[in-house]
Parts: structure tokens; sequence; C-alpha cells
């Protein structure tokens, strides 16, 4: 953890201990204290951490909770609408995704076990259908596709819908690129240096991908206004070029 000074620097790191090959991080008020908390998918030993937040830059030691086999990708949201954070992470070892619903206390329950393609390497969150329940779009790397679960406000969700992408899809994010009020999916694609856009109906259901060229290796995406338009753009790194490809919406 490195606290900033809030003129672009940051002081040095303090480290705190995770599981085993540590590979994703997210962040939320997992216990209602008003303090930030981490949450860590540890891909070695089957595992998320959860460190409880202090408020003053400091975190109490880890407490894990078992996922999927090699957990991947995390991310934080309230998937059954009782302003308590949850957890969800993908296991690229067994094809699933692991939904751990939180107590508001800083505890979480055991996980709640969904299919998705294979190889699940990257998730994200958002209202795909409008209905104020939260849904989750998977990137499955082997299978060449997103898979969509649309939420069911409670916890759970509804099996998954496949959409194709380029070839090794990597990272997926999401965001209103069309000024719809719908929100659509981008996704890089590894094998073939791609970009896809798919565009949201606003039923849960998306358009067949629009592709864009990168450059070689594309391994993840973030999306932002970037020159104050008020509309979304994106940003792709290039793991192979050592570089960042951005695209201006």
């Amino acid at each position: 953890v490195l606290l900033g000074h809030g003129n672009g620097s940051f002081a040095n790191q303090t480290t705190y201990s995770t599981g085993y090959q540590p590979r994703s991080v997210a962040v939320g008020d997992f216990n209602n204290d008003t303090r930030l908390d981490i949450v860590v998918g540890n891909y070695g030993d089957n595992t998320v951490s959860v460190l409880l937040g202090y408020g003053n830059g400091s975190f109490a030691n880890q407490t894990t909770y078992l996922t999927g086999s090699s957990p991947r990708s995390v991310a934080v949201s309230d998937f059954n609408n009782d302003t308590r954070l949850d957890i969800v992470v993908t296991n690229v070892g067994d094809n699933t995704i692991s939904v751990l619903l939180g107590h508001g206390n800083g505890s979480f329950a055991n996980r709640t076990t969904y299919s998705t393609g294979y190889w699940p390497g990257s998730v994200a969150v958002g209202d795909f259908n409008n209905d104020t329940h939260l849904d989750i779009v998977i990137a499955s790397y082997d299978d060449n596709n997103v898979n969509v679960l649309l939420g069911y406000g409670n916890g759970s969700f509804a099996n998954q819908t496949k959409y194709s992408t380029g070839s090794g899809p990597t990272f997926v994010a999401v965001g209103d690129f069309n000024n719809d009020n719908r929100l659509d999916i981008v996704v890089t694609n590894w094998d073939d240096n791609i970009m896809s856009i798919l565009l949201g109906y606003g039923n849960g259901f998306f358009a067949n991908q629009m592709t864009y060229s990168t450059d070689s290796s594309p391994s993840s995406v973030a999306v932002g206004d970037f020159n104050n338009d008020t509309r979304l753009d994106v940003v792709v790194v290039n793991c192979n070029d050592a570089s960042a490809s951005v695209y201006l919406g």
C-alpha cells in the first residue's frame, strides 16, 4: 500500500501478507465503518484474503475464504440489495465464478458457484437489463467469448449467455459508449491484437462485436472520459509492445 501525498506522489510502500500467488485486488467498505478494506484473489491457494482497514492507511491481518480452483480476478458489489458489499471471483482452474455474500461486519458467507466458459480470466459488474439488480460479465480466454450472468437481486444469478469476441479475451470492462443509458462491454483479445465492443440493448442482451486494432498482446482495458467531452474513452495496455493505446469515443 502506497499512501498518496495529494500532489501525484506517494509514500514508500507498506507490505501486508496475503495468500499464495495473489493475482487480483479490489477495494470496498466490507464492515460499514466508512473505512476502505481490501480483498485479494490468491491464485495459488484457492482463497480470497480480506484485510479490514483501520481508516489511517493501515490494515488488519488477512482473513481468508475458500474459492474455486485458481482464482484469477476479483470484484466487489452489492448483489443482493442489502447495502452490504459482496465478492465475486473468477476461478480459471475449474471454469467457475464464486460469489461470497457479505454480512456487513467484514465477514462473508461460504461461496456459491456458477459455471462460466473456459479459463474465465476477468470479471466486471453492471446492470445490463436496467432492473436495478447487478449482473456479471466474464471474459473466457479459451472460449473466445464473454459470458453474461443476469442477477436476480437476491445474490443469485441466471445461467450464462455467451457472446463471441476476438481470440483469447483477457480483460473485460463496462461503460455506456453510445450514450443511450445502456451499459456496453469492452474486451481485450490477446491472440489477435484487437479490442471488441459489444453494445448493450438494455434488456440483458448485446449486439455482435465491433473490433478495433490494438498493438501486440493487449492485456488490460480501462474506461474513462479523457478529453472532457462527456463521452467515454478507452485505454488498452499492450503487453508485448510495452505500450498503451488510447481510443477516444
